[in-house]
């Protein structure tokens, strides 16, 4: 696997042998947590909450292939995979592009994937395709295009959003050159027959998600710059209409399509660019939350992680983020006994997990808990090779010892676990 440059820096630079992620959460069980929630570099996010329970979360391949990370909380994060593999990966269209923007749904009994293909700078080659899974973390397949900008005569054709109304199946997207949606066919993997795209706003953002609350449609997108660190002047904003295809009208009434809308969300000393939010997610508690992506000001090199805020409806209807900034600490989604329900957890993610990260020599070891772990590598013939310890994560480059079979050990407080993992 090809890492993006910037994701391979953060790992080489901030790992080497291993790599650590502090838990966003104070201990387990916590009231409060504390963002950034991921601190991987994971642009764009969409998320959802799956027929097993878990939130499984996407984003914009800084990891190759498309990474995903499951959640039960919404807080504490661990990799699940790659919605792709080398073999899977979508090559119909724009070959050489990027898988920016995935949005992921569940239509018709099956996982689909939205997301854009694209070559920076290339508004009129790229385009959107479509795929599907019968699982939410990974094996996608039959990927297909939807359409490219040039087919469609709209410059700029990504960040996908899908939304179903009324029984019937919709995609909006669009990049600083208007927001456009059409209706597509009852499984979602198709423009409907006859459907034409019709504009619901004008060219000031782009990462479209439209939410119905009450009486209204919002309509979230983000305007400013997205990818220059510090410089970054990626912001929320938001208009509303009584009607899923508008007219879209600012607080003051003034039109979307004319560039009008309404902030919701800016930068702080802490985070710059924030922006690109994912679906709004709802706990168990009836709270209403939000991912989204932005430049930690204190390690911008890491890119753009993922934050988590909640939104609440102000007495006029629209959504509101306390102080329109970011938070750093805040209370904690809450599910299950916590919001007063029994639940049977099921899988609660009280073992280690080892994944592959990359085609090469990289490993990740996840724990269930933010206490400290010991983990080794031995050959076949049971010498150790290497050795480690760390809380919560670890990256394990094995890329400088000879290609074959190993042995993962990991001890901790959750337990032992021994893995065979092959170094290709």
């Amino acid at each position: 696997m090809i890492m993006n440059l910037n994701g391979m820096k953060y790992l080489l630079a901030s790992c080497l042998a291993i790599g650590i992620l502090s838990s966003a959460y104070a201990g387990d069980g916590a009231a409060t947590y504390y963002n950034p929630v991921i601190k991987w570099s994971m642009p764009d996010p969409t998320v959802i909450k799956a027929e097993d329970g878990f939130f499984y979360l996407y984003a914009t391949e800084d990891t190759h292939n498309v990474p995903i990370y499951r959640s039960k909380d919404l807080v504490t994060w661990r990799y699940a995979g790659t919605a792709f593999t080398d073999a899977t990966r979508p090559m119909d269209f724009v070959p050489k592009g990027g898988i920016w923007a995935p949005d992921i749904n569940y239509i018709d009994g099956q996982y689909v994937l939205y997301y854009s293909k694209s070559e920076w700078g290339k508004t009129w080659e790229c385009g959107i395709g479509v795929a599907v899974s019968d699982r939410p973390n990974g094996g996608f397949h039959d990927a297909h295009k939807l359409f490219i900008s040039s087919e469609v005569g709209i410059e700029n054709c990504i960040d996908p959003f899908f939304i179903r109304v009324d029984s019937c199946n919709y995609l909006f997207w669009g990049s600083f050159h208007d927001i456009y949606g059409v209706q597509l066919t009852d499984d979602g993997l198709a423009i409907k027959e006859g459907a034409t795209p019709q504009k619901i706003a004008g060219g000031l953002i782009e990462g479209t998600m439209i939410v119905k609350h009450k009486n209204y449609f919002y309509l979230v997108g983000s305007a400013g710059t997205c990818c220059e660190g510090a410089n970054s002047t990626y912001r929320l904003v938001v208009a509303r209409s009584q009607n899923l295809f508008g007219p879209y009208v600012d607080r003051n009434g003034r039109s979307a399509i004319s560039d009008h809308f309404s902030p919701l969300l800016n930068r702080s000393p802490e985070v710059y660019g924030p922006g690109h939010c994912s679906e709004f997610v709802t706990d168990d508690a009836g709270q209403t939350w939000m991912l989204y992506h932005g430049y930690q000001s204190s390690n911008v090199d890491a890119g753009r992680v993922v934050y988590l805020d909640k939104i609440t409806w102000g007495t006029d209807g629209w959504p509101q983020v306390q102080g329109m900034r970011p938070s750093t600490e805040a209370e904690a989604p809450l599910f299950g006994s916590e919001a007063g329900i029994s639940e049977n957890m099921g899988d609660k993610n009280t073992s280690y997990f080892v994944h592959r990260v990359d085609d090469g020599g990289y490993w990740r070891i996840d724990s269930p808990d933010n206490k400290l772990f010991s983990w080794q590598v031995y050959n076949v013939s049971g010498r150790l090779v290497m050795h480690g310890e760390s809380k919560n994560m670890a990256i394990v480059d094995t890329s400088t010892i000879q290609h074959g079979l190993y042995m993962v050990r990991v001890n901790g407080a959750a337990g032992s676990l021994c893995e065979k993992v092959l170094r290709q």
